[in-house]
Parts: C-alpha cells; sequence; structure tokens
C-alpha cells in the first residue's frame, strides 16, 4: 500500500463490524495539492480509510488468510470535508456475501461526531498470502489493536 490510511482500530466483531480512527495530519503529501494554502483530505482517501478498515476486517476474521479488495461503490455521499488535525472516527459493517468470494460493507467516517462520508460498497475477498506475509500483517494488526485480543 502507498498509504497506510488506518492509525488505531478501537474495535472490531468477527464477520461483523470494525471502528477505526485515521488522523489527518499536515505532513501528508496528498495534502500538498489538494488544495494550495487550503488542505483537505480528498473524498477518495476517505473511501480507501474504509477500504483499508475494511481489510482489516476481513483479515482478522479469517485468521489472516483473507484480504478484502473494492470492487464497486453502490452509493457515496459526503457531507464536509476533513482538515489538518482532524481525527476521522471510521465504522465498517458487513451487510451480505454475493456470490462466492463477494462481500458488501457499510462504512461511514465522522469528525467530532459530524458525519463525513457514508458509503456503501463491495468487493472480492482474496487470498491475504497472495500479496502480503500474514505473519507480518498479523504482527502490524497487533499494533493497530494496542495488543487487543484477536
Amino acid at each position: 500500500m502507498r498509504y497506510l490510511l488506518i492509525d488505531h482500530i478501537a474495535e472490531w466483531k468477527s464477520g461483523e463490524m470494525i471502528r477505526g480512527t485515521k488522523n489527518v495530519a499536515m505532513s501528508e503529501d496528498f495534502l500538498e495539492f489538494h488544495f494550495p494554502k487550503n488542505p483537505i483530505m480528498p473524498g477518495v482517501m476517505l473511501l480507501e480509510a474504509i477500504t483499508q478498515l475494511t481489510g482489516w476486517l476481513e483479515a482478522a476474521s479469517s485468521d489472516f488468510t483473507r484480504w478484502f479488495l473494492i470492487a464497486s461503490v453502490k452509493k457515496c455521499n459526503f457531507y464536509g470535508f476533513a482538515f489538518p488535525g482532524d481525527q476521522v472516527e471510521l465504522t465498517v459493517e458487513f451487510l451480505s456475501i454475493s456470490g462466492d468470494d463477494k462481500k458488501t460493507f457499510r462504512g461511514t467516517g465522522t469528525v467530532k461526531g459530524k458525519k463525513k462520508i457514508t458509503v456503501e460498497f463491495e468487493g472480492d475477498i482474496i487470498s491475504l498470502e497472495e500479496f502480503e506475509d500474514p505473519r507480518e500483517q498479523r504482527k502490524f494488526f497487533d499494533v493497530l489493536t494496542r495488543g487487543m485480543a484477536v
């Protein structure tokens, strides 16, 4: 991944839901040009953060054998901007299984209780081992969860 957009995982229930945090830092290079002298976290990066959080849910729920890759966005609404210094609280909920290896989720992002994004999306469930070392991902998950039991 070019950008690791999840800074902390606060809670998760296997196969059901996950909550995490993205801290928007002024030092993130995507803010340099979006927009010059008026930095705003791009909406697509909020969507990517939600997608990455979904990947962590799938990995932890499968004992680090699977990962989630987004395939389509069914519905997405933006309600405001995330600025440097904001802490975006993200929540992902499992909605349904469609086909053999497709799942649908709903994600939300808020800053200080104010909605910034809601999205319903579908993606493919793939083998984690295809692109990452599952042992290393398990260690990284332990860092993100601050050692919360898997």
